[in-house]
């Protein structure tokens, strides 16, 4: 078999104290898993089940000390919103998975970034379409380094921030999420297979 074109690289993203990388399948993104957030967005976290939205593999940008590179502003936007994230790199997948599977699956943890364009999200929510290209855009999934789970452990407790030129914006604890992360696996596992990559 033969390719009409030379398929394009892997998207990757370095592992910590390594030379390896992590291949990149897809994106999950999930929706105000934070009780203060969801409560923002007019979203009642007592009742609301996780919902989740994707993004493609290739909206990666490394953003590790390792891979030294500066984000470009996306184009066709005045109004790029920044929010803090758990990235959870799987190593092993399934459907219809159990939470003790879940845990299992997880190669490591990275700080990750959620970039949206806002004002296009707006335009489009306003119009009743899609807000794909509001959130699935290039670059719009900054990543730092991923830390295997068999150096550090499984997060669970940790804290969660980010600040722009010194001024704090977001700060939390991973306790502090509505759903915890083996819960959010097992949800999607019930929508699609997972598998490793992802």
């Amino acid at each position: 078999m033969s390719y009409v074109f030379t398929p394009p690289e892997v998207p990757s993203v370095s592992v910590m104290g390594t030379t390896d990388r992590f291949p990149v399948r897809r994106i999950f993104c999930i929706g105000r898993n934070y009780a203060k957030h969801a409560l923002e967005m007019g979203g009642d976290p007592s009742r609301e089940p996780p919902f989740y939205f994707s993004k493609p593999a290739d909206a990666i940008f490394n953003a590790s000390p390792v891979d030294d590179a500066r984000l470009p502003y996306p184009p066709q936007t005045q109004n790029v919103h920044h929010e803090i994230e758990l990235a959870v790199a799987l190593k092993a997948g399934g459907a219809e998975m159990s939470a003790s599977a879940a845990w299992d699956a997880i190669f490591g943890y990275a700080s990750s970034v959620d970039l949206t364009r806002r004002d296009l999200q707006s335009a489009a929510k306003e119009r009743g379409r899609p807000w794909a290209s509001a959130k699935g855009f290039d670059h719009s999934a900054p990543i730092g380094s991923i830390h295997p789970v068999a150096s550090v452990g499984h997060f669970t407790d940790q804290r969660i921030w980010l600040s722009v030129d010194g001024e704090m914006r977001q700060d939390a604890r991973l306790n502090e999420m509505i759903w915890d992360v083996p819960a959010l696996i097992v949800h999607i596992s019930r929508s699609v297979r997972l598998s490793a990559g992802d």
